[in-house]
């Protein structure tokens, strides 16, 4: 009888102790099935016409840092000018825009409003090459390795710590 009593204080305590562990977890750090495999094949339309694609091609032979933004996002703008400042100080680093479920016009007029710091930008309108790319939201950022290999992604607005913690160290080391 004692140890009917017992079973739903054993499951509370269960599910208290996932639950805690599950707090612990960074929000940033959501891990990717892509880390360390090859980008998936894409070719993306340019977001300014004249300008050339972005294709899985433009990855080979270079680091590369591919950003994903949105005009409407709220923490793309807060990250934005980190980008244009790591564009300026990293140009051996190929610094690319995937244009995530926008208005071309109004991306457009985004960047004119607060630079252009990307070398090309793909316009993925309806957010397919994102599903590919395992993108939940923007702001995201990946790092891809001369071979093509996805070897970082950040989830959320890039910080100076995350610069200067995560991606500098990894591209110093690439």
């Amino acid at each position: 009888m004692k140890l009917k009593a017992l079973i739903p204080l054993i499951a509370f305590g269960l599910l208290a102790l996932l639950l805690a562990a599950g707090l612990k977890l960074n929000p940033r750090e959501i891990p990717s099935p892509l880390i360390g495999k090859p980008v998936p094949a894409f070719e993306l339309e340019p977001l300014h016409e004249g300008a050339r694609p972005l294709r899985r091609a433009d990855l080979l032979g270079r680091v590369s840092v591919i950003n994903v933004w949105a005009s409407w996002c709220a923490p793309c703008r807060q990250e934005h000018p980190l980008l244009v400042d790591f564009a300026k100080r990293r140009p051996d680093i190929q610094l690319l825009g995937l244009n995530y479920k926008d208005e071309r016009a109004q991306a457009s007029q985004w960047l004119k409003q607060l630079g252009n710091p990307y070398a090309a930008i793909g316009f993925d309108a309806k957010g397919q090459v994102g599903i590919d790319f395992g993108v939940y939201g923007v702001p995201e950022t990946f790092v891809v390795d001369r071979q093509g290999q996805i070897r970082y992604k950040h989830v959320g607005p890039l910080t100076p710590e995350v610069l200067r913690e995560r991606l500098e160290p990894l591209l110093q080391e690439l």
